[in-house]
């Protein structure tokens, strides 16, 4: 009996397609990790917008401290400012507080602390910005 060889292009039948579909399993995984370092930066990036904005709101209420020249904020200018903080709609941060608290150890010393909760984590996880003002001595 003669036997046939099997033709090579024969036995490889069916591996090309393996092939493929192994290039599209590794190029879905590269796809969504990509998202996932997408999703990652915009987070950061809100979160840096956030620590901007409340900078920005704390030098708000330090600049008023040093217009002044007194580390105590009037009632009417701290009410409108602490609400303000708050008003996402006028560049306030989300869920934000503020407290402006003297230091007693120190003279014409005054910390400005504002907390907000961002919308993308728990609301137990805080985050927080704290701003030490020091007036000159009074002449």
């Amino acid at each position: 009996m003669k036997r046939i060889p099997h033709s090579p292009v024969r036995a490889q039948r069916g591996v090309a397609m393996i092939e493929v579909l192994v290039s599209i399993l590794l190029f879905s995984l590269g796809i969504l990790g990509l998202i996932g370092l997408q999703t990652r930066a915009m987070n950061f990036s809100v979160d840096a917008a956030d620590r901007n904005r409340a900078a920005l709101l704390a030098n708000e209420i330090a600049s008023t401290m040093w217009l002044n020249n007194s580390i105590t904020v009037d009632t009417s200018a701290g009410t409108a400012w602490a609400t303000r903080i708050a008003d996402v709609s006028k560049d306030g941060l989300p869920g934000a507080t503020a407290t402006v608290a003297p230091v007693t150890t120190l003279v014409n010393t005054a910390d400005i602390t504002i907390e907000w909760a961002p919308p993308q984590r728990n609301a137990a996880d805080k985050s927080r910005l704290t701003t030490r003002v020091t007036l000159p001595p009074p002449p």
